[in-house]
């Protein structure tokens, strides 16, 4: 009777601890799941806060990551190292101290001192501002994920033997936020509500980290977790594997988002892409069963490079949706390979933290070669290519034959290669144009010689690196002069319609064109007349001329935004122009009289001020009576030269009857509510004009452009005032601030017609 009574007398403390242990999966994954979605919304938040010192350059977001996956590193070696020389509960309470030290340092801000970057070195003062002022939080909250792991791992629960689930948690967190950032936070809050949303968010990440601590506290110590860690240990050579398949789809994360908004489509967002793929790869394949079995998806893989060889480097972009999605579904495909690779080689659990300190080494090689070495040594997207040729080596097979019969399948593939490659980089070659039709049959049997080989991984990869290196000539209709790369993006200055006119493309935007020949085929000679969106009978023309005659004449006047320097050619004798550049490589291509002369020839003496324009022309002496806003970044406008504090700087420098003149043309945001809100808080007046007059671009080499002008007084606009649209404020669009802006919402207005 008594043994009943004593069972019965412990049966609620058994339950208790059955009920606890049962949720304890949920507890970790919980735990995770917040760890991640804060860690990878500081992201986009502070990279935010920081564009502004910046211009909204693309590159900003390829520094982030190198710097996420720099900080995500030395997270995860303090957490193997912690692993290895505490006990588990010792452990918890050591991180827990970390996680106090850090909540003393919130909420996020941007450093003090640190106001304007460099004219060179623009990518390590970026990486040093992340560190000092980030570089706490991140560090705290990325060693978490492998350490709650390896705590699971250590609890004796029955799923304790496979940790690595845990991990679908986590991406699951990162996936999260990823997509609520730009279409919940950013169009509702401002930054300053969202550092303090983070801050509540880290305080709840603290509250479950210490109850996870809890259950840590009774957990076995590592060495006892599976036996001895000798047993099972990897080999220098599995772990260069573990390295080499982890640095190859970090690496392209990078490239194929920088490849797709520069070269394909600059649409807001569409870098958002790429990295959820990236992503839901982890999420797909680290499981006992993966979404998509290993096999098939090696049999796809082929079939989804072996296209984009062809139309990579060269093709044809006039189908950019369908270039999108093909590049977007070999990457997919590309990395669920190399994560299912890994993940099929993960050591047991006591070498878990081992395991993701080596992974995260392989992100940080992949993420320095395409973010901070590639914009170094190439002066286009090709770290893209070879990142995609190094992917299909991660093949399973590729080196089961040998090394030497490997290589004597790919030399005659690799020495082509090479002699192409190197024709390619002392001459510009150009396809001529009858020769379109045979150049895509050779490419169309390229593509069916790879399906053939697609079960040979060495003979595949050989024609692929072939292929790149062949269509590396593929410009149709276009001969090009020089690319030049810089931390800003990739310029490219070509000649087009049979060498009629010279244009410099940034991304896939036009930024400037000047005539060379004339219908006739005799050349342009005298001052050039400009072109694309500057045109003499364009909206920028118009409104230039309405303000001068308005005023009278100009004194002072400051351009923002340089491109070919075409606007200098709408000069008047005894004005001084001033141009305002962020891009060095923009600034030495205007200057270059083998390249374009509109500066040398219509404005020699025009200084042109290197910087940001909001810092530099903030620090000019003078006051000018036009400041034209033309500052492109491929096909978008920095968002923080568009704010009410933004456009406060300019009125500073704005004389009393002083003009402003801003180009919004753009093929993705509707910028004229967001400009006619931001004036109307300053007390401007604002007109539109929607250019409809250009004609056949590839005839007239014009081009239609969406134009705004705010004053004071309407009278100070002249002739504007007349014939333009005034625009009134837009009640559904909120004010752009430093603190707040809605890409999301004016994209939407724009595509959906709202």
């Amino acid at each position: 009777m008594s043994l009943f009574q004593a069972s019965d007398r412990v049966s609620p403390a058994l339950d208790r601890q059955a009920a606890s242990v049962r949720l304890m999966p949920l507890l970790y994954g919980l735990t995770l799941f917040v760890s991640a979605l804060l860690l990878f919304s500081i992201q986009p938040m502070f990279a935010k806060m920081v564009l502004p010192k910046l211009g909204g350059a693309p590159a900003v977001w390829s520094v982030a990551m190198v710097f996420f996956q720099t900080v995500l590193l030395a997270g995860y070696a303090y957490a193997h190292f912690l692993n290895r020389l505490l006990r588990p509960g010792r452990a918890a309470m050591v991180h827990l101290l970390l996680v106090g030290v850090t909540a003393m340092t919130l909420p996020i801000a941007v450093a003090p001192g640190w106001i304007a970057p460099p004219s060179d070195g623009t990518a390590l003062w970026l990486f040093g501002l992340f560190a000092v002022s980030i570089g706490l939080p991140f560090f705290t909250l990325s060693a978490s994920a492998p350490l709650l792991q390896s705590w699971f791992a250590a609890s004796g629960h029955r799923r304790a033997s496979n940790p690595y689930v845990l991990y679908a948690a986590s991406n699951l967190g990162s996936f999260a936020a990823l997509f609520a950032y730009p279409a919940i936070i950013e169009p509702i809050l401002t930054l300053k509500t969202q550092t303090t949303a983070w801050s509540v968010g880290f305080a709840l990440f603290a509250v479950l980290l210490v109850i996870a601590g809890l259950f840590t506290s009774r957990a076995a110590p590592v060495d006892a977790q599976a036996g001895s860690l000798d047993e099972g240990r990897a080999s220098a050579g599995e772990r260069m594997c573990w390295v080499a398949l982890a640095a190859v789809p970090s690496g392209l994360v990078i490239a194929v988002t920088a490849y797709l908004t520069t070269d394909i489509a600059a649409a807001p967002f569409l870098w958002v892409v790429p990295l959820a793929i990236y992503l839901l790869t982890f999420v797909a394949v680290f499981r006992e069963t993966p979404w998509i079995a290993h096999a098939n998806v090696v049999w796809l893989v082929p079939f989804a490079v072996a296209p984009l060889a062809m139309n990579l480097i060269g093709g044809d972009k006039v189908f950019w949706v369908t270039m999108i999605i093909l590049n977007l579904v070999a990457f997919a495909l590309l990395t669920l390979m190399c994560h299912g690779e890994l993940y099929a080689r993960r050591p047991a659990p006591q070498r878990l933290t081992e395991f993701y300190l080596c992974t995260s080494f392989g992100g940080v090689i992949g993420g320095v070669f395409a973010g901070l070495l590639a914009p170094q040594i190439f002066n286009g997207n090709y770290e893209y290519p070879i990142l995609i040729a190094l992917a299909l080596l991660c093949m399973p097979g590729v080196f089961t034959s040998g090394i030497s019969k490997a290589v004597a399948e790919l030399w005659p593939w690799l020495l082509l290669s090479a002699v192409l490659v190197a024709v390619s980089c002392v001459t510009a070659v150009q396809v001529p144009g009858t020769l379109e039709l045979p150049f895509q049959l050779l490419l169309a049997l390229m593509v069916a010689t790879m399906l053939l080989q697609r079960q040979q991984p060495m003979r595949l990869f050989g024609l692929v690196v072939l292929s790149f290196a062949v269509t590396a000539f593929w410009r149709p209709g276009i001969a090009p002069i020089e690319t030049a790369r810089s931390f800003f993006g990739v310029h490219r200055v070509a000649e087009i319609a049979d060498g009629k006119a010279r244009v410099l493309y940034h991304g896939t935007t036009i930024h400037g064109a000047q005539r060379l020949r004339n219908e006739d085929g005799t050349a342009v000679d005298g001052v050039p007349t400009p072109l694309t969106y500057y045109y003499p009978e364009g909206a920028l023309a118009e409104a230039i001329r309405a303000a001068r005659a308005a005023h009278g004449g100009f004194e002072h006047v400051a351009i923002v935004g340089l491109g070919t320097g075409s606007l200098a050619c709408h000069r008047k004798a005894g004005e001084r122009w001033a141009f305002f550049e962020i891009d060095p490589e923009v600034i030495r291509m205007a200057r270059d009289p083998n390249l374009f002369t509109f500066l040398s020839k219509c404005a020699p003496d025009a200084p042109v001020v290197a910087g940001d324009a909001r810092l530099t022309l903030e620090a000019s002496p003078d006051r000018y009576d036009l400041i034209v806003l033309d500052a492109f970044s491929s096909d978008s406008i920095p968002v923080h030269l568009l704010t009410r504090e933004a456009l406060a700087g300019y009125l500073s420098k704005l004389s009393d009857r002083g003009v402003i003149i801003a180009h919004i043309s753009n093929r993705h945001l509707d910028l004229a509510p967001v400009v006619a809100n931001v004036a109307r808080s300053q007390g401007l007046v604002t007109f539109l004009r929607e250019d409809d007059r250009a004609g056949d671009f590839m005839t007239t080499f014009a081009a239609n452009a969406r134009v705004v002008v705010m004053a004071r007084d309407a009278g100070d606009t002249g002739r504007v005032a007349d014939s333009w649209t005034r625009l009134s404020p837009d009640q559904t669009s909120a004010l752009w601030t430093d603190d707040y802006s809605n890409i999301l919402g004016i994209m939407l207005r724009r595509k959906l017609g709202g």
